[in-house]
């Protein structure tokens, strides 16, 4: 008689298996995602970090390449006028003081995706996102070298003008 009733093989899980399921999943992503949300701004602080060094490049081989190329002395500078030009990999560089120009920091340092003001350079043109600054060379009156081309820490963009849009950075000027 037994053989009379067809037997019945489960497959599959239950509903309450599949909820014990997903609640376990919510738990443990309740505790991974914070861990992981909060990753944007290191790789802004990275990027930054990868900006700036960059730049400090930048200016010790355009210093090098201007110097082999009779634009300044290491103690003062043949002309303070910004019209001094390198080509530098098929980019034309322009110098001040026989040192890298503001005016060309995004060719020099490649910097493309970055965004580069008059003297800043950030991740983007928002409060709070990180910056640097760049100085031109300095000289005194009788054309000495003063300070050569630098930047400044990190710090972050503080405001940015709605006018003219030049973002300002909170660093401490080099």
């Amino acid at each position: 008689m037994q053989n009379m009733i067809p037997s019945r093989k489960e497959k599959g899980f239950t509903l309450i298996e599949l909820v014990m399921v997903i609640v376990i999943l919510g738990i443990l992503a309740a505790f991974a995602l914070p861990r992981f949300a909060d990753l944007s701004g290191d790789a802004e602080q990275a990027s930054i970090e990868g900006a700036q060094a960059s730049v400090k490049s930048a200016i010790g081989i355009v210093r090098a390449k201007a110097l082999a190329s009779g634009l300044g002395s290491t103690t003062s500078t043949t002309s303070s006028d910004a019209s001094e030009k390198l080509n530098f990999e098929g980019a034309e560089i322009l110098l001040t003081n026989g040192h890298l120009a503001a005016a060309s920091i995004q060719n020099a340092a490649q910097l493309g995706d970055f965004y580069v003001g008059d003297d800043v350079v950030a991740v983007a043109d928002e409060v709070g996102k990180p910056c640097f600054i760049f100085a031109e060379a300095d000289v005194d009156s009788d054309d000495n070298l003063t300070d050569p081309a630098r930047v400044s820490e990190i710090g972050e963009i503080d405001t940015v003008s709605s006018g003219t849009g030049q973002a300002s950075c909170d660093a401490t000027a080099p």
